[in-house]
């Protein structure tokens, strides 16, 4: 698709450290490619371990100002970041629809999804309150108090790559904190207008910093913020092993940390669900994003009464999809993020036919659209040896598998490492009760499929990882409480 943009400037090809755009300390860069092509289209700096160093000391430098700052003030500058994000909207969606292949729709609805973190946070910065304590002994006064923790390091996904870093950036600038970015090597562009919108919006020099890497010297980025105790919190999303890294890494200097890692999510439909609200809930939460989601559905129970009823309805709609670039206004599900994105598809689609499994629509990659396609595509007969049950798939593949037996599924949902989310369809008010609290996840669907809102906690539970973004929860991670006794006051 043409990257033809209203505003030229917001296609950035620099670091942003300090307030000043500027090129690596060792003057290499890496080409960022366009999914639906495999073909590089623009490149950033390829940063190391002297950018990541850059970056700390302006954070480190700016953050007992901005510390200071009243929080309406914050709040204000927030808001007019928000209000920027949502008038340059449509450029900032081609940027993402080029990097990271969705359809220019479904782009430009992030950049509104990422605006609402934004906005919420401008609200929140406002409402982080502390506590009066009542007091033991007569002459004393107690105090709970919040403060910012200090430097942040963001660590974001390639796949929303508006909206991950926007949730992580907004809140940690709303509690007072200052910030050391990376973006994911994929997906930087998107991260790097974002910033030069901040800057727009008032965000002082030196609050804000983005650090674009390639994926052979991330690490050596990372690895500088891991090690320096000024850096006291990391929020970073992705895979559960590189989150286990970052972990480890982070003991020796204690940093607070948010992890959001993997999932494994299931879908459970019951005998007695609205199966067109169920094939719709279905169709939402799984094909987002062509399937490259943490909480789309990996994992689709159906009982046995409804199954083929089910399976119907939704190959019906799955076969519908139209799939193409960006550049065509009709297309649904766009290309995958590379292509070991496509060879991780097929191997699993592969491993399932091997084990038994039959394919009722798609099940193959699209060569003519481009390298990276892939069909959309429904199995059945699926167990839970096959690999499409036991890895996060990352792509339009629904494995469906028959249940008979209410607790059996609630434990087959449960038997895995992971607990991001979960979804389940039923029209018993018992069983939305039971299985609500049984379900082993940090979000849950009950008739529904769309459940991320800014307003609401987000985060996982077991290998999913901990801490919360969103929500009034979120500015909580950016923040320490303080205790304050004050005596001799009889």
């Amino acid at each position: 698709m043409s990257l033809t943009l209203q505003r030229d400037d917001l296609l950035r090809s620099k670091h942003f450290i300090g307030g000043r755009w500027c090129e690596a300390a060792s003057g290499a860069r890496y080409d960022v490619e366009d999914p639906a092509l495999a073909r590089a289209f623009a490149s950033v700096p390829d940063g190391g371990a002297d950018d990541a160093r850059a970056a700390l000391e302006s954070a480190h430098a700016a953050f007992p100002a901005w510390r200071a700052v009243p929080a309406r003030d914050r709040s204000r500058i927030l808001a007019r970041w928000n209000a920027l994000l949502l008038e340059h909207k449509e450029d900032l969606g081609k940027l993402i629809s080029r990097e990271q292949g969705k359809p220019l729709a479904e782009a430009i609805g992030e950049i509104a999804y990422a605006a609402s973190y934004v906005e919420w946070f401008a609200a929140e910065a406002v409402r982080s309150y502390g506590d009066v304590i009542p007091p033991p002994v007569r002459g004393r006064q107690m105090f709970a108090v919040k403060e910012p923790v200090g430097v942040i390091a963001a660590i974001s996904p390639w796949n929303f790559p508006a909206a991950m870093i926007a949730r992580k950036i907004a809140p940690a600038l709303a509690a007072g904190c200052t910030v050391v970015a990376k973006p994911a090597e994929d997906t930087p562009l998107t991260a790097l207008a974002l910033a030069k919108l901040a800057e727009e919006a008032g965000v002082p020099a030196g609050v804000l910093n983005l650090v674009t890497a390639s994926r052979a010297h991330a690490p050596e980025v990372v690895d500088v913020w891991l090690a320096d105790t000024r850096v006291r919190k990391l929020t970073f999303t992705g895979s559960t092993p590189v989150g286990r890294h970052l972990a480890r890494a982070s003991a020796d200097t204690l940093k607070k940390l948010s992890l959001e890692l993997g999932g494994n999510a299931p879908f459970i439909v019951f005998e007695d669900a609205d199966l067109d609200a169920a094939v719709d809930g279905l169709m939402a939460s799984k094909f987002r994003n062509g399937g490259q989601t943490c909480v789309c559905p990996n994992r689709v129970y159906v009982h046995d009464a409804v199954h083929d009823d089910f399976v119907q309805r939704l190959v019906k709609r799955v076969a519908a999809l139209k799939v193409g670039p960006a550049s065509d206004p009709v297309s649904q599900i766009g290309p995958l993020i590379n292509a070991r994105a496509v060879e991780k598809v097929e191997r699993h689609v592969r491993d399932a036919l091997s084990k038994g499994a039959q394919v009722v629509s798609g099940g193959e990659p699209l060569p003519a659209l481009g390298p990276n396609y892939f069909q959309p595509t429904v199995l059945t007969g699926v167990t839970a040896t096959m690999d499409c049950s036991c890895e996060e798939t990352f792509g339009p593949v629904v494995p469906v598998s028959r249940f008979n037996d209410e607790g059996a599924v609630v434990a087959e949902a449960n038997g895995t490492p992971y607990g991001l989310a979960a979804y389940f369809y039923t029209r018993d008010v018992r069983r939305i009760a039971r299985l609500a609290s049984a379900l082993e996840s940090g979000l849950i669907g009950i008739n529904e499929g769309a459940v991320a809102a800014e307003a609401a906690p987000f985060g996982g539970i077991k290998a999913s990882g901990y801490g919360r973004e969103g929500s009034r929860y979120g500015i909580d991670e950016y923040m320490h409480i303080k205790y304050l006794c004050q005596g001799g006051l009889d």
